[in-house]
């Protein structure tokens, strides 16, 4: 047994402190919640057997031979997902709704299932509430875990005492991101499916079988030689094989890299944004799923009490394109001087016509947070139309493209072999 020395508090806030056994921390840890306590601190008592082992924990740790960069890496944080955080802040809803205290709720979800937020992060918020730190401070303290649009709502809800609706709106919210965004990946997978096995049969086939083909081509010796079409079908094939299998990924890599760090610029990052919002065909989709995106996150700020000037910075650092980014700081700094909403927007030309004028009625009516819901419903309403359309524009273009390739491969195979037949003919 191991002795621990701990500072607690009672039911009623009072302060406690002394000593007690136990075979380790949690064990410790457990007798106090068993005594009605709340832990506040739990050390090992210096010379005991379980502060020479954490000393021992900590010297190798310090110790470890790998670089601080790999490190960092091992241990760094995972970001959840959007249902990872809908499943969490719904757990912890239901167990509010149960009439839990907050820190028996958070006990609870520190042993909860919770894929993506582990229980050390449960068991660490508690322990900050404990010390009196309110949810959204302790949230905050968990950087790369919660986002921005978490802690504001969650300190939303502490202020107006409505914590457990703020949770479940955030649950609700998740939820519905999560299943656009399911939507959105799959849409692309078929083409993406398509594209990569119709580009791995045509590099198999002029990497593979077309060499074959060309010895047997050339050991015939035609009078007239080989037709055009399969000059230049031995031409792709002698390239595949002698440059193309390293080059064309090398190319890849180079352009894919120069993409990269000219976006990681501001002024490049800006461009490539302004780029995806114009693309003639996936344009429509992105700016439809970005307006979508915004309108709703801003709603639900809005709708939970966070002021508008905060609403649009959250917003701001949330949407995931620097041209919106840019309309909604320049929006932010003409509220501050007294603004409406919908005429700043309206002046950066960057949201549709049908956003601002359905913000302004929100407006008149005195209810913007329900206005901006009424954006996010329609554009997701049309998103998925829109995807709907890519797609049926896209299948048969991958298909079309894809048998032009292979037929004009087949084209030039089968020229030759009616070119050797002839000649075979008039011998």
């Amino acid at each position: 047994m191991a002795q621990f020395s701990f500072k607690a508090r009672r039911r009623n806030g009072d302060a406690i402190e002394g000593i007690l056994d136990g075979a380790d921390r949690s064990a410790a840890l457990l007798q106090l919640e068993r005594q009605g306590l709340l832990p506040v601190s739990v050390v090992a008592v210096k010379g005991s057997r379980q502060a020479t082992i954490a000393k021992a924990s900590a010297a190798d740790g310090s110790s470890s031979n790998l670089p601080p960069v790999l490190r960092s890496l091992f241990h760094r944080k995972r970001k959840p997902k959007l249902q990872e955080l809908a499943t969490y802040t719904q757990q912890l809803a239901n167990l509010l709704k149960a009439g839990m205290p907050l820190t028996m709720a958070l006990h609870s979800m520190s042993s909860l299932t919770s894929k993506g937020i582990p229980g050390s992060i449960s068991q660490q918020l508690k322990q900050d509430v404990i010390e009196g730190r309110s949810l959204s401070d302790a949230m905050a303290r968990q950087s790369g875990i919660f986002p921005d649009l978490v802690i504001n709502m969650v300190r939303a809800g502490e202020q107006s005492g409505a914590l457990e609706e703020v949770l479940r709106r955030l649950a609700a919210h998740f939820e519905r991101f999560s299943e656009v965004q399911t939507k959105f990946k799959s849409a692309m997978v078929y083409p993406v499916f398509v594209s990569f096995f119709g580009l791995l049969l045509i590099v198999f086939f002029t990497a593979v079988m077309l060499p074959k083909f060309t010895e047997f081509f050339q050991s015939m010796q035609l009078k007239d030689g080989l037709p055009l079409a399969t000059r230049i079908v031995i031409r792709v094939s002698d390239f595949m094989k002698l440059y193309g299998w390293w080059l064309i990924p090398l190319a890849i890599g180079v352009l894919l890299t120069l993409v990269r760090r000219y976006g990681a610029t501001h002024d490049g990052r800006r461009r490539l944004d302004a780029l995806r919002l114009r693309l003639p065909i996936l344009g429509n989709v992105t700016r439809l799923n970005l307006f979508a995106q915004m309108a709703r996150i801003l709603s639900t700020l809005l709708a939970n009490g966070v002021p508008v000037l905060q609403a649009l910075r959250i917003t701001e650092q949330i949407v995931p394109n620097s041209v919106i980014q840019d309309a909604l700081a320049r929006t932010r700094d003409a509220v501050t001087d007294g603004k409406t909403l919908a005429q700043p927007l309206a002046r950066s030309g960057v949201f549709p016509t049908l956003m601002i004028d359905l913000i302004r009625i929100g407006e008149e009516t005195g209810d913007v947070p329900s206005a901006l819901m009424n954006v996010a419903e329609t554009y997701e309403s049309d998103l998925n139309v829109a995807l709907r359309s890519v797609m049926n524009m896209i299948e048969p273009f991958l298909i079309v493209t894809l048998a032009v390739v292979i037929g004009g491969l087949l084209v030039g195979v089968m020229q030759a072999m009616f070119a050797i037949t002839q000649s075979i003919q008039m011998r």
